[in-house]
């Protein structure tokens, strides 16, 4: 499926957000599939008739069964001043994740130091710290319930590798679909119930408040969350 505007969340002369597909890898990797970034950059060059190269790179990453908002930066000044911002911890990240398990508590702060483990592409998570792990934190809080599921709402205050899924794991609520990190099923379209909802900051070139909102896939159980958020 090609990019279209649709997908387009928010757009200036130095950022660019838009909406990822599960289906979407953000860079190149060994699959050879046609990365979210060459997507965007093709459709900025046909739309601005721009005659050479387009400066296009990636600010911050998102997993490939991961949907929702992932923004790039279009100038030089916008990535190095979109990088400072992601390191400084100055940028408001909220997920919206399905579980199949009830939290132990609705509504918390966690922390645990994440290990990555390159050879499988997986993270692991422990209370205690251990040689090469970092220390990963989040918050979530339980937005509502269906018979079988559970709506989870998650502030990420770190980036780790990798972070909610393991994290969730260690939990004991695997996010729904994800088999790498425990849930018993993997859904049909081969990605994850988990979903970057919502990037907010201070614009680093103008200072303006950003607040970036992706809307969820189009499948029944996002529309079960939204009806429970909006009502």
């Amino acid at each position: 499926m090609s990019f279209t505007s649709q997908r387009i969340l928010y757009e200036d002369n130095h950022i660019i957000a838009v909406n990822k597909f599960t289906s979407d890898i953000v860079q190149s990797d060994k699959t050879g599939d046609e990365p979210l970034l060459e997507q965007v950059k093709q459709f900025i060059k046909k739309r601005d008739s721009k005659p050479g190269n387009v400066f296009l790179e990636v600010v911050h990453r998102i997993d490939r069964p991961v949907s929702g908002a992932i923004v790039f930066a279009k100038t030089s000044k916008g990535l190095s001043r979109m990088n400072r911002l992601f390191h400084d911890g100055k940028v408001k990240k909220i997920y919206w994740a399905i579980v199949g398990k009830l939290p132990e508590v609705q509504s918390e702060t966690v922390a645990h130091y994440i290990l990555r483990n390159p050879h499988q592409n997986k993270s692991y998570a422990y209370k205690n710290e251990k040689p090469g792990t970092k220390l990963a934190s989040l918050s979530y809080r339980l937005l509502g319930t269906t018979e079988r599921y559970f709506f989870v709402e998650v502030d990420l205050h770190t980036g780790r590798h990798h972070q909610i899924r393991a994290q969730f794991a260690a939990l004991g609520m695997p996010i729904r679909g994800d088999l790498k990190y425990g849930y018993p099923r993997s859904n049909p379209n081969g990605g994850i119930n988990l979903h970057s909802r919502l990037v907010s900051f201070e614009h680093p070139v103008t200072g303006e408040f950003i607040r970036i909102v992706a809307p969820p896939p189009e499948e029944t159980l996002w529309f079960e969350l939204l009806k429970i958020v909006e009502s």
